[in-house]
């Protein structure tokens, strides 16, 4: 082995440049990548193979424990370790499946001693398949978290900070800016449609116009608003799914 791929995530620079510091220092590290937040980092993993991620918990939009829980439901997920200031959430890490928990400011011993961890549980050979991290999302509800599949949901609503996650079989809150959400599954078969909506354009019934003239993407979850400045995007890209045979599917 050449040396551990490892990718540190945190959205503190001072932080992350420490933490990447102390990684290339360390004889077991072969190559050290930063993310400033979990959307770097979803997209780096998704372009390239890591063997372990050291992850913040506290940052904003998708954080720390939300990533890692999407991560360790892949069939081969990167060894997970936290970095972080608090020691509230060492259960919760632990239960997702983290080999370690470092607090800050992280001493060289315990990173070694983490490091070791990591070693035992790396595969010594053999290409990992990439990752496509946000394929589900965690939804928590009455003390309890379960996954939504991207490929279950119909459309998604703004609502503040959060976003509604339309499926046929209901509607689910995630705590994640709409606009966010746009940047991890426009390209994955969704389109804005509208500044408060993103639809699954496979997930398209019909297209209807309201009583006012306006829009509408008529779906099994309900009527989606389509705003003038994307309708003929949306057109194009339902021809699109009708020629590929996509259109009204289960996808």
């Amino acid at each position: 082995m050449s040396g551990l791929r490892v990718l540190a995530v945190d959205d503190l620079p001072g932080a992350l440049a420490e933490l990447c510091r102390m990684l290339r220092e360390a004889p077991e590290v072969g190559e050290v990548v930063g993310a400033g937040d979990a959307l770097q980092a979803v997209k780096l993993l998704q372009a390239d193979r890591f063997d372990a991620v050291f992850l913040d918990i506290s940052m904003p939009g998708l954080d720390g424990l939300e990533l890692a829980s999407l991560l360790a439901k892949l069939s081969e997920p990167p060894v997970i370790v936290f970095v972080t200031a608090h020691d509230g959430h060492a259960v919760a890490a632990y239960g997702i499946g983290a080999v370690d928990y470092l607090l800050k400011p992280v001493r060289t011993e315990r990173l070694a001693a983490a490091l070791a961890k990591v070693l035992r549980m790396v595969p010594s050979s053999g290409p990992r398949p990439t990752p496509d991290a946000m394929a589900a999302l965690p939804v928590d509800s009455g003390g309890r978290t379960r996954y939504v599949r991207r490929d279950d949901v119909l459309f998604v609503e703004a609502h503040g900070d959060y976003v509604r996650l339309h499926t046929r079989g209901g509607v689910h809150l995630v705590r994640m800016p709409i606009s966010r959400l746009a940047e991890y599954w426009e390209g994955t078969g969704f389109t804005r449609v509208h500044r408060g909506f993103l639809l699954a354009v496979a997930g398209v019934l019909e297209l209807r116009s309201d009583s006012a003239g306006g829009l509408l993407a008529h779906t099994e979850a309900g009527d989606v608003p389509v705003s003038r400045r994307h309708a003929r995007d949306l057109r194009d890209r339902l021809l699109e799914a009708a020629q590929r045979g996509q259109l009204g599917s289960d996808s």
